[in-house]
């Protein structure tokens, strides 16, 4: 069975922009309705801010930037995960749980990643600046 989406009138350059259009709604979705989105701008915003005062390298703008964005798409793809196991089931199930439980400890992991990173690059920069 072929979905509305798949039935797409859009053709060519208009069908390209379209898929722009539904990424953004993805991203809008997530972040009105994943609490854990919010955190992660919010930690985007602070090491932008951090990255800026401390004036880390380029390679150190590069890690971070690979860092947030591979969180930013897990948090994406659990929210993806989350909403299919919810259409396919209302009931519990310990397969649901199973997936929307590995969705989530993807992000997690990530996260602890992002925060070793994060460690490594400000940790040394914030003792220098407290003069320690």
């Amino acid at each position: 069975m072929q979905t509305q989406r798949n039935k797409s009138k859009y053709k060519g350059i208009k069908r390209f922009i379209m898929s722009f259009k539904y990424s953004i709604d993805g991203l809008l979705y997530s972040y009105k309705n994943e609490k854990s989105l919010g955190i992660h701008a919010f930690l985007t915003i602070l090491g932008v801010l951090f990255g800026i005062f401390f004036k880390i390298s380029l390679i150190e703008w590069a890690q971070v930037a690979i860092v947030l964005i591979v969180i930013l798409a897990a948090e994406l793809i659990n929210t993806a995960i989350e909403a299919a196991v919810d259409m396919v089931t209302i009931e519990t199930n310990p397969l649901a749980k199973i997936a929307k439980d590995c969705g989530s400890a993807a992000t997690f992991v990530l996260s602890i990643l992002g925060a070793i990173v994060a460690g490594i690059i400000f940790v040394p920069k914030i003792l220098v600046f407290l003069g320690l």
